[in-house]
């Protein structure tokens, strides 16, 4: 049976970003655009029991999962931003139930630089 994606979950305002093109910086070194694609609700889940040790097992501790309502378009070509922090998605199952309920965006935050 699946689980309800309740609306009081749906806590966090994330933006899914899309790359758009390359500029180059003063440097010299070949820099990727990203314009914002959709920004949503989502509710942030943090990985337990096996998946929690899949994730360990790649060195991947900053492995988080975001549950959506059902939103076809998202690919892991993307990136989303969370409270100023930045993730590139490793993976997205689309329509997990088979009901067109809920997206679920496995994603890995990125290292700042400094």
């Amino acid at each position: 049976m699946a689980t309800k994606l309740l609306v009081n979950r749906l806590n966090r305002r994330i933006t899914f970003q899309k790359q758009d093109g390359f500029t180059i910086n003063d440097e010299g070194i070949s820099v990727p655009n990203w314009v914002d694609h959709v920004t949503v609700w989502a509710s942030r889940r943090p990985l337990r029991g096996r998946e929690f040790f899949a994730a360990a097992a790649v060195n991947a501790e900053n492995t988080v999962r975001y549950e959506i309502r059902y939103r076809p378009g998202i690919t892991p070509d993307m990136r989303l931003l969370d409270s100023g922090r930045t993730y590139s998605i490793s993976a997205v199952l689309e329509d997990v139930y088979g009901d067109r309920t809920q997206t679920h965006v496995m994603a890995l935050e990125e290292l700042r630089n400094g």
